[in-house]
């Protein structure tokens, strides 16, 4: 099975990173456990080795430990870094790139999944220096297990609690999911707002940020597929190892898919599009107050989603996912997008919600398809796109099953309408 390095920090709760090993060791899994100095106040060595059967990391610098090459070699060798509990202090180093102690090196080192399940007082996991701590580290693929609410040791209730061993140790079994399951294979993705310019300086737009698109173009690239990414007017840092295709405008956004769309064997298009843009475009100089402007003509922007459909017609390849940003009826919205666009999967969500909406870290959705509906229940965006790449995954194998005639005809298809 793999070999973890499970770091343990400086919590009331580093107890409870016992039973995360012995789950871990339970499930055939190979754990060597790294503690800080701050974990060994709370708990001792001797309980991890006698569960690993390993010797316990608690100083770089130990006698017959080569500080300069340990862990460099563990890092290397290492199929996933576990950090259990993880303190302010350790998403604070992990995020910007502190190397003082054999954990904290280790993590600058490998490029291996990593987790980590954060533990803390309420209003720290809610200050905002560890909000974006936990962004950087999102941006950069770390995956969270996230703290749960309930009595916490300081004697306070909300939320920071450690989320409990076995949820964790399940977590840890999604990290591993074997990569390359993409390899070969081409997605392209759609992610941000548009803007309708009405002058320099104004604009038609919404709210989206991105981070659901960023997420999955991330997550593909991580799964081995070669990734185009079309972004609209997005600030975020892109993942790296992406194709990424700059828009600003509904129609720019658009010209860019059809003239890509039969490289892909899946398009996800996650993008906020907009629905309308000024008729007469924009204006060349400013809109000023004293021209009182009551009404601005709009008309319809060309439906991208629809327009694939449309293209894809009587044939299954590529697998076309929608989504769908309601704020009311969403179902009912989603089921009837999925069918009149011809498309294989509606993401749906309810954005009126403050914590599935724009410009947050989560999300909760529905995945409509022709034969299931699938509740996701509230999770971080980086997890919700796993879900939706898996599904993509069953959507391609499904595809193949037809057979290499289907495949020749849509091959013929895709090469003709182009």
């Amino acid at each position: 099975m793999a070999f973890i390095a499970l770091g343990v920090t400086g919590s009331v709760a580093a107890y409870k990173a016992v039973e995360v090993a012995r789950g871990l060791q339970k499930n055939g899994h190979d754990v060597t456990v790294i503690m800080t100095a701050a974990a060994e106040r709370f708990i001792g060595s001797l309980t991890f080795e006698a569960i690993t059967r390993r010797d316990v990391i608690t100083d770089q610098f130990a006698e017959g430990l080569n500080a300069s090459v340990e862990h460099v070699s563990m890092a290397s060798a290492i199929d996933a870094l576990v950090v259990a509990p993880a303190t302010a202090n350790i998403i604070g180093k992990f995020a910007n790139g502190i190397a003082d102690d054999f954990l904290t090196s280790m993590h600058l080192v490998t490029r291996a999944p990593i987790l980590m399940a954060p533990a803390m007082n309420t209003n720290m996991w809610g200050h905002v220096a560890v909000e974006r701590n936990l962004e950087v580290l999102r941006g950069r693929g770390v995956r969270f297990v996230e703290p749960t609410e309930g009595d916490l040791a300081c004697g306070w209730t909300g939320p920071g609690r450690l989320a409990e061993p076995s949820s964790i140790v399940t977590a840890v079994e999604e990290s591993l999911r074997p990569r390359g399951s993409l390899l070969g294979r081409c997605v392209m993705i759609t992610a941000g707002p548009t803007y309708e310019d009405l002058d320099p300086v104004r604009f038609l737009g919404n709210r989206s940020t991105g981070r659901m698109g960023r997420a999955l173009a991330q997550a593909a690239a991580r799964r081995g597929a070669r990734v185009i990414l079309v972004a609209g007017p997005i600030s975020l840092e892109m993942p790296a190892g992406v194709e990424v295709v700059e828009v600003r405008s509904a129609s720019e956004m658009h010209r860019s898919v059809m003239e890509r769309k039969t490289e892909a064997d899946a398009m996800i298009l996650a993008a906020a599009v907009a629905d309308y843009t000024p008729t007469s475009g924009p204006q060349s100089q400013k809109i000023c107050k004293d021209q009182q402007i009551e009404t601005i003509k709009l008309t319809r922007t060309l439906d991208i989603l629809a327009d694939l459909g449309a293209w894809r017609a009587g044939h299954s390849r590529p697998v076309l996912v929608g989504f769908a940003a309601e704020t009311e009826e969403m179902l009912v919205h989603a089921r009837a997008k999925l069918k009149t666009k011809n498309v294989d999967l509606i993401v749906a969500n309810d954005v009126s919600q403050p914590d599935t909406g724009f410009g947050v870290d989560t999300n909760a959705v529905t995945l409509v398809s022709r034969d299931i509906e699938t509740v996701v229940p509230l999770q971080t965006k980086n997890e919700i796109a796993e879900v939706i790449l898996d599904r993509v995954e069953e959507l391609l194998r499904g595809r193949e099953a037809n057979g290499p005639q289907k495949v020749l005809s849509e091959t013929a298809h895709r090469n003709s309408a182009s």
